[in-house]
Parts: C-alpha cells; sequence; structure tokens
C-alpha cells in the first residue's frame, strides 16, 4: 500500500481551510440575516468570492502534489510548499475582507500562481526525467 503523507496531511489542511471559509461566510450571513445569496452584500460577495477562489485553485494544487508524491519526487520540499500554499490562502481570505488586510489578497494570489506554476514546473521535469 502507498501511504503519501504530504497529500494527505494537504487534503486535510484543504478540508479545514475550507470549512474556515464557508464558517466566516455563514457567521456573515448570520450577521446580516441574509440566508440565500448575497442579498447585494458586498461583503459578503467578497467572502463567498474568497471561497470559490480557494476551490477554484485548491484542486489542482492537490493534485500536482499527489502526482509528484506518487512519482517518488516529493521528498521534504514538497511539505514546504504546500504548506506556503495554505498560509497563502489564508492571507488571501483576509485580504478579501479589505480594509488593513487588503495586502493578503495579493499575496495569497502571488503565492498560489507561484506554486501552481512552480508544481507544474516539477511535474514536466518529472517527466522528462530531469528531475
Amino acid at each position: 500500500m502507498t501511504v503519501l503523507p504530504v497529500t494527505l496531511a494537504a487534503a486535510a489542511a484543504a478540508a479545514v481551510l475550507n470549512i474556515w471559509l464557508g464558517i466566516r461566510i455563514g457567521a456573515l450571513r448570520t450577521a446580516l440575516q441574509i440566508s440565500v445569496g448575497d442579498g447585494g452584500s458586498e461583503a459578503l460577495q467578497r467572502r463567498m468570492r474568497a471561497q470559490l477562489n480557494y476551490v477554484e485553485n485548491t484542486g489542482f494544487v492537490l493534485v500536482l502534489i499527489a502526482a509528484i508524491e506518487l512519482a517518488g519526487r516529493g521528498s521534504w520540499w514538497l511539505s514546504f510548499v504546500a504548506m506556503a500554499y495554505f498560509l497563502g490562502r489564508v492571507a488571501h481570505g483576509f485580504g478579501m475582507d479589505g480594509g488593513k488586510a487588503k495586502l493578503g489578497r495579493m499575496i495569497g494570489t502571488l503565492l498560489t500562481m507561484l506554486i501552481q506554476l512552480g508544481l507544474a514546473a516539477a511535474a514536466i521535469l518529472i517527466v522528462m526525467g530531469v528531475m
């Protein structure tokens, strides 16, 4: 049986982070008394988009992490990449609220793109036998 510890830890972190993003939406829905849709609230739209953007990107990252780990090329660096991705996504979640935390949106977006690009490059190098 093949055990993929980095992939398992990353998938667990992904689930917890998704729950956290959903709780933030639920808390705002409760405060604004909006049960369906966004009710025209920009704050709710921002939180909903933060979660959707997270979901749009996380599947690609998890698949690449798993594929690299299955190829036996993950080693220690893959854990750090996964951790950086999730820290970036937390920063993005807070940054989407705007205000003083808005820098987090840019940091999270940049980390997400760079990590996806880096993982994709690593996967290509593995296929080519370079890595």
